[in-house]
């Protein structure tokens, strides 16, 4: 796994454009390179607000859409539509105003989907999605995604894996329901570490003050156990995303001599 690396920019705003700039410019990349990328999305403020910088970036016009995989992190196990669902915040924030191939947008089951109300049931089949997809030299039964993000929450989680719950300590499945979530809608489905840590590249997002604390944890040798964002590790690059706000308790010997 690689070490994290940190940029600290001046704002959230910042933080997002400066994202969806980079973002951009690894799409295109691995376009090049390979014919086709894929990308793990995440909800959240700061993933919406990085969709949202996305669709307004003059750049986003160099991204072949037909030639994208969109996967989710992690879903709150709601009906189709349902405006708290993180596809449903992706669709308006971003998707709807780009040319993707829906086929090629690989949302997570709904709870009024095929499965009805078995989350286990729709994590299995989601699981299987992504086991399909792996190419013949991918390990762990998932694509090795170009980009998989990450919101950092104020308690450290990651996806929908929580301090100390069970989804975290998963070390065979790649695909979990969750239920009892301490965060509202009680009831998920998400990637497990062994599903994100097939990843090339890791993004963690975090921006404001309530994410300071928990960035500080995850980046000072906490365990992923009690702070999942600190399992949260790429193949090729780990990079945690920051506004100085979330940046302000970091210990100076992980603060980056440049920001921007």
């Amino acid at each position: 796994m690689s070490a994290p690396q940190l940029v600290v920019h001046r704002d959230k705003e910042l933080m997002a454009e400066a994202a969806a700039a980079r973002l951009i410019t690894r799409i295109v990349d691995a376009q090049a390179s390979r014919g086709v990328a894929s990308v793990v999305l995440t909800g959240g403020r700061n993933g919406n607000g990085l969709l949202a910088a996305l669709a307004a970036a003059p750049a986003r016009d160099a991204v072949d859409w037909a030639r994208l995989d969109l996967w989710w992190g992690d879903e709150r196990f709601l009906p189709e539509g349902d405006p708290e669902r993180n596809v449903t915040q992706a669709r308006a924030a971003l998707l709807d105003a780009v040319p993707v191939d829906p086929k090629r947008v690989h949302a997570m089951p709904a709870s009024d989907g095929p499965y009805g109300s078995d989350v286990e049931a729709a994590a299995a089949a989601y699981a299987e999605e992504l086991a399909r997809a792996a190419g013949p030299g991918e390990h762990g039964g998932v694509p090795a995604f170009d980009v998989l993000m990450l919101g950092v929450g104020p308690d450290t989680h990651v996806a929908s894996l929580f301090p100390e719950l069970p989804a975290v300590r998963e070390t065979e499945r790649t695909v979990v329901g969750v239920r009892g979530a301490p965060k509202p809608p009680p009831t998920r489905v998400s990637l497990t570490l062994p599903a994100i840590r097939a990843a090339r590249e890791v993004w963690l997002l975090a921006a404001g003050e309530d994410k300071a604390e928990a960035a500080a944890i995850a980046l000072s040798g906490a365990g992923e156990i009690q702070a999942p964002a600190a399992g949260a590790r790429g193949q090729v690059r780990t990079l945690w995303l920051l506004d100085a706000a979330a940046a302000s308790r970091l210990p100076r010997a992980l603060y980056p001599p440049a920001t921007a």
